[in-house]
């Protein structure tokens, strides 16, 4: 018998850095033996701790420097904990540009650059070519279903398209990101880190607001004509991969659908008019899942499914049930230092539904408003801590707990099966028309002018997460930001008109002796969360997680259920791995992995939004330089 391969892949790159993966492969089966799979991030969060003190508005500029590619995904997170904690809603207007301006400079901007130029090149001409001769030439014969709308001939046409510098789906990416970051920027008044958003609104000057409305159309009007293009092409390429490479299941996570989603794209009436304090604005959230009696209504909702049970669609419950724990990671447990401050939520459900852990330690101490982060560097040890991730887990009324996913794929699989009135729904399908376009530049229109045509995109969601439907979520979720694009811009558009002179956006925020925050909101990776406890308005604790949190996470013993892994809650990179087979045709000696890191680059990881700060070595110094603007 063959002794397995160790393959070490570290650093991740074209995934924010800062992850590493060990496996251990079985030559013959190319699968991975026994769940030997770790993936780690190698770099320390500090955020959450200088934070504290701070005032409360801080937090949603500060949080945006945790990454300079989705800061706009904090800072839309941590403006959500401000309105609840801080007891102010935007007016319908304000809604409508946060809206506008996230469909631009994170979603399509971000499933742009991620889809072509990041994950694409894993599945470029150059790789198969090289790596999967078998299936480069079966691409080369196979003719592309929609190449009346992407323009191309093959796959191989598509493949060659994903080529890094050369190819031109990678090249033009560049140029339609640019285009979704104006137009974003029109609104934040700059990108990744917008200084527009404040608690209760938006602080976009509307004095040129026809203006900025006209210079938005025009660009979103090019990116619906680049996102049918991009749709198309990938969802020829996955069926391809599918019919020909035996990929369908490469990267599966849970064996059936395990994960959370938030709000995405409120409705501007129903957020509205949530309430002005803290608490009757936790109580009320859960309307926003409601039709809108007005304007657009919300596209995402908050969904907890635990091994392909529908639990709950509520905001509340999820946060009720969310807990985080430091036993595979570089932190020490907090729970027996600290004191809690909240046992409850501000409708008063118990945390964790006041279950204990078997110490007797309320799980309520787990809670993120009551984490402390406390950071503990050991030498990595896979059999105790072995990551500056920590494990966040869901705890359900009966006392089962597990780990989970987020991603694009989780947010439209929740909507198609079980928010029927999405409007992105039909039929238990997204269904998403986008619309006729009359002009668009040259560089878009000879390579694929059938894109300017009206097409509907329709998908079915897999019940399963994988490599392909977590890419081909990624391609649809643009559709989904393109239908919110237009359905804001329209709206708003006519509430500006109607009031030129004094647009309303914001409600002033008040100074609480205390309160509490959480804001959910769903971003290009997943699912982005902020916890805050504010007392004399001042920040008393800060928690936050990236949808990469989430995923990444190491495994641990925090598992109750039949789902378990041999007792263990392991997280989905981990299991990505583990559920992906070697197809590389080439000796092992050669592998190089491809498969393993298409698994992983398919959930788009920031690891950049979990750690922040590191000085490697001794006798190194830190210097603070402050460089003239320009000399006198």
């Amino acid at each position: 018998m063959s002794s397995p391969i160790k393959m070490v892949i570290d650093p991740i790159t074209r995934v924010a850095g800062h992850l590493g993966l060990t496996a251990y492969v079985d030559p013959n089966t190319r699968q991975v033996v026994s769940d030997q799979a770790w993936t780690y991030v190698t770099m320390f969060r500090g955020f959450e701790v200088f934070l504290r003190g701070r005032q409360p508005p801080d937090a949603i500029h500060i949080t945006s420097r945790s990454c300079g590619v989705c800061g706009a995904a904090h800072a839309n997170g941590s403006t959500r904990a401000n309105d609840m904690a801080l007891g102010a809603v935007p007016y319908p207007l304000g809604v409508v540009l946060r809206n506008m301006a996230y469909v631009m400079t994170d979603t399509i901007y971000d499933h742009s650059i991620i889809l072509n130029v990041l994950e694409g090149p894993d599945f470029s001409a150059q790789v198969f070519q090289n790596y999967y001769s078998s299936c480069w030439q079966a691409a080369k014969q196979t003719k592309a279903e929609y190449t009346d709308i992407h323009g191309f001939s093959t796959i191989a046409d598509i493949m060659a398209a994903l080529n890094p510098f050369t190819g031109w789906l990678w090249i033009h990416a560049v140029k339609a990101q640019i285009l979704a970051r104006e137009a974003g920027v029109l609104i934040y008044g700059r990108h990744s880190h917008p200084p527009m958003l404040i608690p209760g609104g938006i602080g976009t000057d509307l004095s040129v607001g026809e203006s900025i409305f006209l210079q938005y159309m025009y660009r979103l009007t090019i990116l619906t004509a680049w996102t049918k293009l991009v749709i198309a092409a990938w969802m020829d390429l996955a069926n391809f991969l599918i019919d020909n490479c035996d990929y369908e299941k490469q990267g599966l996570t849970f064996e059936k659908p395990t994960y959370i989603t938030g709000y995405g794209y409120e409705s501007p009436e129903l957020y509205s008019n949530l309430g002005d304090n803290y608490t009757t604005i936790y109580q009320n959230i859960d309307s926003i899942i409601q039709e809108a009696s007005e304007g657009p209504q919300t596209v995402f909702r908050p969904t907890m499914v635990r091994n392909g049970e529908l639990l709950s669609k509520s905001f509340i419950d999820i946060n009720v049930s969310s807990l985080e724990f430091v036993n595979s990671s570089f932190y020490s447990d907090w729970a027996k230092t600290t004191s809690p401050l909240t046992e409850t939520d501000p409708v008063g459900n118990k945390l964790a539904w006041g279950l204990t852990a078997p110490d007797g330690t309320p799980y309520y101490m787990y809670h993120l408003w009551n984490k402390t982060t406390i950071p503990n560097p050991v030498a990595p040890n896979f059999m105790e801590k072995y990551s500056w991730d920590a494990e966040p887990r869901l705890v359900w009324k009966d006392g089962t707990m597990w780990s989970y996913e987020t991603g694009p794929w989780a947010r439209l699989h929740a909507v198609s099966h079980f928010h029927p009135n999405s409007p992105i729904v039909k039929n238990g399908k997204i269904y998403i028309e986008l619309p006729t376009i009359n002009e668009v530049p040259a560089w878009l229109s000879s390579q694929a002018p059938g894109s300017m045509q009206k097409w509907t995109v329709e998908w079915e969601v897999p019940d399963y997460s994988t490599t392909l439907s977590r890419i081909l979520g990624r391609a649809v979720d643009m559709a989904a930001a393109i239908f919110a694009g237009w359905d804001n811009l329209e709206y708003g558009l006519e509430l500006f008109m109607k009031n030129q002179t004094s647009p309303k956006t914001s409600r002033p925020w008040k100074q609480p002796s205390f309160s509490l925050g959480v804001g959910m909101y769903e971003v290009p990776r997943g699912t982005v969360r902020h916890w805050m406890v504010v007392q004399n308005y001042s920040i008393a604790n800060y928690q936050y997680q990236a949808p990469t949190t989430q995923n990444v996470s190491p495994r641990d013993n925090n598992c109750k259920g039949p789902w378990c892994n041999n007792g263990k809650a392991i997280g989905a990179f981990e299991l990505s791995v583990i559920n992906t087979k070697i197809m590389e045709e080439v000796p092992p000696s050669q592998w190089i992995g491809y498969d393993f890191l298409r698994a992983i680059r398919s959930f788009d990881p920031c690891l950049v939004c979990a750690a922040h700060f590191e000085i490697k070595g001794t006798g190194k110094e830190l210097k603070h330089v402050i460089t003239p603007v320009c000399n006198t």
